[in-house]
């Protein structure tokens, strides 16, 4: 079982971590999946295309099929975008089960569909969140959670990991450097154990699933920093997206 880290050379933001994370100990060159370099480092292999970060669909599929590598999960590393242009390091899941089957998708994935949240959500919001204040990137950049609304399309439990807002944050170093020491240290390649581990067959931890919100989901993500007890390995699986509500307006 592998950890598919995704990155795009085409996005400041995204190939800024990712050169990051592989400056640090423990790298090596790993098998092409098509014209994509792979490199691995013990159970993760970072994939960098040169494509949109949204539109490689399949990539676990894809990787699956290339290597007989069975994928766990998957994280993107990318650039975020907001009106406010205020920098951000934000976590989110992925998927568009908003739209309708007739609807045509602004930024990939399939209507109706949502990649299964990866069970890290909850528990690196809260590392990123201690990284970021750690290396004095607070207040200036806010962390925050969002909900669903883009692609790409997969099978696997996904996270996006991103910097926003403008072109000015995301290429700032700093920032890039916080993201990669998250994955460094979220997925324990630096010798201490992982964050966010869990195992169904085993594991008795609570499953909380956020609807509804706003495209920050706010509310959702004081639930995520409120529970203490479980910063080790709680999940926190989201599907919110702007313009959906259920219950009433209050409750969100």
């Amino acid at each position: 079982m592998v950890t598919l880290v995704v990155a795009t050379t085409i996005d400041p933001a995204s190939i800024g971590p990712a050169s990051a994370l592989l400056a640090m100990p423990g790298w090596h060159p790993g098998p092409f999946l098509q014209d994509i370099p792979s490199f691995v480092n013990g159970e993760v292999r970072l994939l960098k295309h040169d494509n949109s970060i949204v539109a490689e669909d399949h990539l676990d599929k894809r990787w699956e099929e290339a290597t007989n590598e069975v994928v766990d999960e998957i994280i993107f590393l990318s650039k975020h975008t907001a009106v406010s242009n205020r920098p951000a390091l934000t976590v989110h899941p992925i998927g568009i089960p908003h739209l309708r089957e007739d609807d045509v998708p602004p930024q990939g994935g399939k209507p109706g569909w949502a990649a299964p949240p990866s069970p890290r959500i909850g528990p690196w919001l809260r590392l990123l969140k201690k990284i970021a204040e750690s290396h004095n990137l607070i207040p200036e950049f806010e962390v925050t959670l969002e909900g669903t609304h883009h692609g790409p399309v997969t099978n696997s439990p996904t996270m996006f990991l991103e910097i926003g807002s403008t072109a000015e944050y995301w290429k700032r170093q700093d920032a890039a450097q916080a993201i990669a020491l998250l994955v460094w240290e979220g997925l324990g390649l630096g010798g201490c154990g992982a964050v966010g581990n869990w195992n169904r067959s085993s594991d008795r931890n609570k499953v909380l699933l956020g609807i509804g919100g706003g495209h920050y989901a706010p509310r959702h993500m004081d639930v995520v920093l409120s529970f203490k007890g479980w910063q080790k390995s709680a999940i926190m699986g989201f599907l919110a997206k702007q313009n959906i509500r259920v219950g009433k307006p209050e409750d969100f």
